[in-house]
């Protein structure tokens, strides 16, 4: 199975709508800006997002989208669908023709492994990825304020800075 961009950006794209939420609906074009993603392709995906229920268009004003669901009841598993990216590993597409029209040997190993990567993009939802990305925001800025500590303590009284 191989994920494609359109299945990557879309889940990108949702935590960051889910880590904006506490500011209000976040605009594509700002998606598109903090993401690096185009946003003719954010478009395109936020429509098929939209009708899919995941999330929920705000106009006028201060306007953008919102998630349309709380963050931990939407699962990757959920967003990888909406946007019609295939969760499959088999050859076949699941139809059972991998090989002169009659299942291959292997047919069974790659629908098992279908079942286990479905389930842990179920189990995933867009609150422990918001989760995850806050702590590793936390973890760098008590680096920094580590460093900016230990900056000036380094520095003995009459020694000069070089820059």
């Amino acid at each position: 199975m191989r994920l494609t961009t359109k299945g990557r950006f879309a889940v990108t794209a949702m935590i960051d709508v889910a880590m904006q939420s506490t500011k209000g609906p976040a605009t594509l074009a700002g998606v598109s800006e903090r993401q690096k993603i185009s946003l003719s392709y954010l478009e395109q995906l936020f429509g098929k997002l939209r009708r899919s229920g995941l999330v929920e268009s705000v106009r006028g004003p201060g306007g953008g989208y919102r998630l349309a669901r709380a963050p931990n009841t939407v699962s990757v598993a959920d967003v990888i669908v909406a946007v019609d990216e295939p969760i499959d590993a088999t050859q076949c597409a699941g139809r059972e023709n991998c090989r002169d029209d009659r299942r291959c040997m292997t047919h069974e190993l790659w629908t098992n492994l279908n079942t286990h990567i479905l389930d842990y993009l179920q189990s995933v939802t867009l609150a422990d990825l918001v989760a995850q990305q806050q702590q590793k925001a936390d973890v760098v800025l008590l680096q920094d304020h580590r460093q900016q500590q230990a900056a000036p303590a380094a520095r003995t009284p009459g020694t000069a800075v070089a820059r």
